[in-house]
């Protein structure tokens, strides 16, 4: 295959997740190289609104070798924050990314390899990392009337800053923490803000952050521990219980359909509104995978050991939560989750 170039472990994605992978495999002194769709460094971080913040202190929000450093004023390092240190860490351990590139399929080779075709040529591996995350697939769910609605309507990836929204009045769907947060940072600047959610809100305890979640999660994978939906479904940052303890996020039930003034609930009432937006969550971006036929599991999803796929051991999937472990999704969690995969990986290909 001339015009092929060939890498011994080919990770797709340079977000915290891909760049966790990549520090462990330049450890294990393995060839590889990382391809990255975007055309900035710093993952989906670099996308998110403008008063996001993290839910654990810096301290508690590093990659395997480089702490994150804090951030002036912040106990709780904003989106920007995270993008420069994952661009920092990409350059402090010259990490090999590419970008922009998109990786459009994965093919089996004839010589027990992977093929990966891209709209910058192709790659051979012999074993592939997957760390695509969720963020370029948004889910809305499918209410009816949504083509009725003649406000705006948008997904919290197209979200940046409250001050768009000023003087209008917004639904916010929901019941998840970028739900509340975007609703909490919309009051004071929108009108008026109707949160909705398919069950009632569940803050988390005022103090759990990041750092007790991940203890969470671990104690779980441990010993069966308690899950974090057993205590609640939202990080009660302190935008969202000021908002909450100021009788500003009141969350609703879910409305039956949308129409042309606004959503219309169960009581037949309509509350007129000039925006919906939907923090109705992502899907993990896998679609790249799908000449492999890996879809085995339940609902049509990829069934895995820990990250390694079932039915092809040269396949990890890296960083999708509930996937491959809620801590694989967190800054501080992924490290160790990279870590295991590339031990698997060295073992493979030695």
């Amino acid at each position: 295959m001339s015009g092929v170039r060939r890498v011994q472990a080919l990770v797709v994605g340079a977000g915290q997740a891909g760049l966790a992978t990549g520090y462990y495999l330049r450890r294990a002194g393995l060839d590889f190289a990382i391809l990255d769709a975007s055309e900035a460094p710093g993952g989906a971080w670099q996308h998110y609104w403008d008063s996001l913040r993290l839910f654990s202190p810096a301290a508690y929000s590093s990659l395997p070798g480089r702490p994150m450093p804090g951030q002036a004023g912040q106990t709780y390092p904003d989106a920007e924050h995270v993008a420069e240190y994952l661009a920092e860490y990409e350059k402090r351990y010259e990490l090999p990314v590419h970008r922009p590139v998109r990786v459009q399929a994965v093919e089996e080779t004839g010589d027990g390899g992977l093929l990966a075709r891209t709209d910058e040529g192709t790659w051979h591996a012999r074993a592939l990392i997957s760390a695509t995350g969720s963020w370029s697939r948004p889910f809305i769910p499918a209410v009816p009337g949504r083509e009725l609605f003649a406000g705006r309507q948008l997904h919290t990836r197209e979200y940046h800053r409250a001050e768009d929204f000023t003087g209008q009045r917004v639904v916010v769907v929901g019941g998840g923490n970028s739900g509340a947060q975007i609703a909490a940072d919309l009051t004071g600047h929108a009108d008026a803000v109707r949160w909705v959610t398919r069950r009632p809100a569940r803050l988390l305890p005022d103090e759990i952050d990041g750092r007790a979640l991940f203890e969470i999660a671990t104690r779980r994978v441990q010993d069966g521990g308690p899950r974090i939906s057993d205590l609640g479904d939202i990080v009660a940052v302190p935008p969202v219980r000021q908002a909450r303890a100021a009788g500003l996020l009141d969350d609703h039930r879910m409305f039956d359909a949308l129409t042309a003034d606004g959503p219309r609930f169960d009581d037949g009432t309509v509350w007129s509104a000039d925006a919906v937006i939907w923090c109705t969550g992502f899907r993990p971006a896998l679609t790249h995978l799908a000449p492999l036929g890996l879809r085995t599991g339940e609902r049509g999803r990829i069934a895995s050991v820990d990250t390694r796929a079932v039915t092809d051991p040269r396949v990890h999937l890296l960083g999708y939560g509930d996937w491959t472990g809620p801590a694989s999704a967190t800054l501080i969690g992924v490290g160790r989750t990279a870590r295991a995969a590339v031990q698997e990986i060295s073992a493979l290909l030695s």
